[in-house]
């Protein structure tokens, strides 16, 4: 089930409202639980059993933890149990059938027989769900939140479904109060709507109509300059489009219900470096990379070689944390290598000044890396890298021109006004102190060195997978 289906609009949601606002504070909780569970289920049934064992197990390592206290060597052996399960988990799911085939291609190169794997589906969400519970035992093991003794709570916020599907990677210290008690005004369930709307007309009017183009240009066999350069910058809209379109709706659906959720992106497009771009494009994930994996690697603690280091594994793995292929460990790659030129370099990630050369070559920089992103295996995106940079006929190829629609056109070039105008809206209208995201205080922060957040955590009430 996904938001802009009727399943989503016509049924599951109004129905959940309604019950939801009939219900009374104290069984809202519940509701949220026993829908996400209904809206996860919607998808595949067998699968919500490890979805519940998985939510389980990390609340009851929370309680341990808890119990042996805030740094203590005991504490420290339940966090590594609970981050061990976690990732095997994530991993069999993920990466078993990658593994595996990755592996078969080696010994096969030596005459040896393959090993045999049956297909392994891989659980919608389970990047999600993984990763916030990890973010949960770790922020309890540092004392960041005590542990919930609350299972529907915790249930609730690892299966609140507005993020199951692309995010935001939600925090549970950053919502716990807003579980506890939130507020509900006929302004915010206004607000909820409007947001859901604008990310619905993103993905369906936009999106949607792009990647009919991207698809077409990333399937020609003989593409020309054109056709590549056409699909990149038809992908690299259409993704934006996409999945800022999806955190809309999450963020919408989560006011309709009195939460409010964090930011996910801001106006990445108009970035000045990779630096700056970590700072606007998927926050909540490059936040979560920056919290929990930088720091954890040593951030920039260490010699300037370790922090080279530790930016480039962060983004390595959070490349592949998008999917089991060479072409998402290859991306992440690409973004650490800029990341540490940019830092050895000492480039300014807040510019207070539109420069448009810095400007396109940031721009540049990330449509190449999108193309890898999106290709299907390293053959389609050396295809595609061939013809960007053969720089041969930038006439569209027959097929392309026989495939190509006046709406799709149309709504390429309205995708780049659309960006061009809010980006630059955005950036000038903001005060000279915060026309760019402000690098974190702590210097352990990858803000000062990559990924980092470009708005605060989500303002707590009075008292949130490409899988």
């Amino acid at each position: 089930m996904v938001f802009s289906s009727n399943v989503f609009l016509f049924l599951f949601l109004p129905v959940f409202l309604g019950l939801y606002y009939l219900s009374g504070e104290r069984y809202r909780n519940l509701l949220l639980l026993i829908a996400s569970y209904v809206f996860y289920a919607w998808w595949r049934v067998d699968f919500l059993l490890l979805f519940a064992g998985v939510t389980v197990f990390n609340y009851w390592i929370g309680l341990r933890i808890g119990a042996a206290g805030v740094r203590t060597r005991a504490a420290q052996r339940w966090l590594i149990l609970g981050v061990v399960v976690d990732l095997c988990v994530l991993g069999y799911f993920k990466y078993a059938n990658f593994g595996v085939d990755s592996l078969n291609e080696i010994i096969t190169s030596f005459g040896m027989q393959p090993f045999v794997l049956t297909h392994i589906l891989l659980p919608i969400g389970i990047s999600f769900y993984t990763f916030e519970s990890i973010s949960y035992i770790i922020d309890v093991y540092r004392g960041d939140t005590p542990a919930t003794h609350n299972l529907i709570d915790f249930a609730a916020f690892v299966a609140i479904f507005p993020h199951l599907i692309a995010g935001p990677v939600l925090r549970f210290k950053d919502l716990v109060d807003q579980f506890n008690h939130r507020t509900h005004t006929v302004d915010k369930f206004a607000e909820g709507c409007t947001r859901f709307m604008q990310g619905f007309v993103k993905k369906v009017f936009i999106a949607d109509t792009l990647a009919a183009l991207a698809d077409h240009c990333f399937a020609l066999q003989n593409p020309t300059t054109g056709d590549a350069w056409l699909g990149a910058l038809a992908y690299t809209a259409q993704l934006y489009f996409d999945f800022s379109g999806y955190s809309d709706m999450a963020i919408g659906l989560g006011l309709m219900m009195g939460f409010r959720f964090m930011e996910n992106f801001n106006q990445p497009y108009i970035s000045q470096s990779i630096t700056e771009f970590w700072r606007r494009w998927h926050i909540s994930l490059s936040t979560w990379l920056r919290d929990y994996l930088y720091i954890s690697l040593g951030g920039n603690r260490g010699s300037t070689f370790q922090t080279y280091r530790n930016l480039f594994l962060t983004m390595l793995l959070g490349g592949l944390w998008h999917g089991a292929n060479f072409t998402y460990i290859i991306w992440g790659a690409w973004h650490g290598m800029w990341l540490a030129i940019e830092r050895a370099l000492g480039v300014n990630a807040a510019p207070r000044v539109l420069n448009p050369l810095k400007w396109a070559f940031t721009f540049l920089l990330v449509v190449i890396g999108w193309v890898i992103f999106r290709a299907e295996n390293l053959q389609v995106a050396w295809r595609m890298y061939e013809a960007m940079f053969s720089f041969g006929t930038w006439q569209l190829s027959e097929l392309n021109r026989a495939s190509l629609t006046g709406l799709q056109v149309g709504t390429l070039v309205l995708a780049y006004l659309v960006l061009a105008f809010f980006g630059l809206r955005q950036f000038y209208n903001q005060p000279l102190q915060t026309k760019a995201p402000k690098a974190a205080a702590n210097s352990d922060e990858v803000a000062a060195d990559g990924p980092a957040s470009a708005q605060p955590r989500a303002p707590r009430e009075a008292a949130g997978d490409p899988a």
